[in-house]
């Protein structure tokens, strides 16, 4: 009953989220995309800050401050940068400060930025782009691995299996060969596609990986029946950075 019952939430909540989505991509607004992604970035900053260990628990209004710069800088995924040579100053200046305290300015904010800027750039396609294959990803790594996998992909996800993950990724790399050639060359969506697929597996890699440093099952409770909201987007915050720096490269 227990099973059923977060199987039912995890699929009522995966729709919200969903339709919330569409409805934000079809407006289509940068002020609105700006917003929308602000909620998600503060919310995963505020879990990635507890995974991390950081002790400081004032860090939440810096972070709203970078987002409110991402929305008049023209250049958002340069701005974490700017705030890591910032940072590096003031822990030159005060022996006091650590640099545990910077990482959630680096993840998830990278991300985030990166994110955002793509939009800005490419446009809400090219969002659509990702948020397709790295959704296959994950569909195609639990059906093949539920299906037919046997090797163990690696100690941080237990239940990750090999073939899992070659078939997430080859399933992604072919659908997202058709959702890229709505911004770039065929030949150029595919091996985008690919590599944001194989990015997407190591994201939710590095997120198991703070889990597990943290002991805990999920990065928060926020959404029912899948966890926190690092828990939905980590795969996300690395296929955006993969996939943002390969369009300014081959296109």
């Amino acid at each position: 009953m227990g099973i059923l019952k977060e199987s039912k939430e995890r699929i009522t909540t995966g729709l919200i989220l969903l339709a919330v989505v569409l409805i934000v991509g079809l407006i289509d607004n940068f002020f609105v995309m700006w917003f929308f992604f602000g909620i998600v970035y503060l919310l995963a900053f505020k879990e990635a800050v507890k995974l991390f260990g950081v002790e400081k628990d004032n860090l939440l209004p810096y972070a709203a401050l970078l987002w409110l710069i991402a929305a008049i800088y023209p250049y958002g995924d340069d701005l974490f940068v700017l705030a890591g040579i910032a940072y590096a100053g003031a822990v030159a200046y005060d022996k006091n400060l650590k640099w545990i305290d910077f990482l959630p300015f680096i993840y998830p904010t990278a991300g985030m930025l990166f994110i955002l800027t793509m939009y800005e750039e490419y446009g809400v396609l090219s969002l659509l782009w990702l948020l397709g294959v790295v959704a296959l990803t994950d569909i195609g790594a639990y059906f093949v691995g539920k299906s037919v996998g046997k090797t163990k992909f690696c100690e941080t996800s237990p239940n990750k299996t090999l073939e899992g993950v070659i078939g997430g990724v080859v399933l992604a790399s072919f659908a997202g060969a058709y959702l890229g050639v709505f911004v770039v060359d065929s030949w150029i969506a595919f091996v985008i596609s690919f590599m944001v697929a194989l990015s997407s597996i190591f994201g939710d890699l590095f997120e198991s990986s703070l889990k597990r440093a943290a002991n805990v099952k999920d990065s928060g409770n926020l959404l029912p029946g899948h966890g926190g909201m690092l828990d939905r987007i980590d795969g996300y915050l690395f296929g955006a950075i993969v996939m943002l720096i390969l369009l300014r490269g081959l296109v």
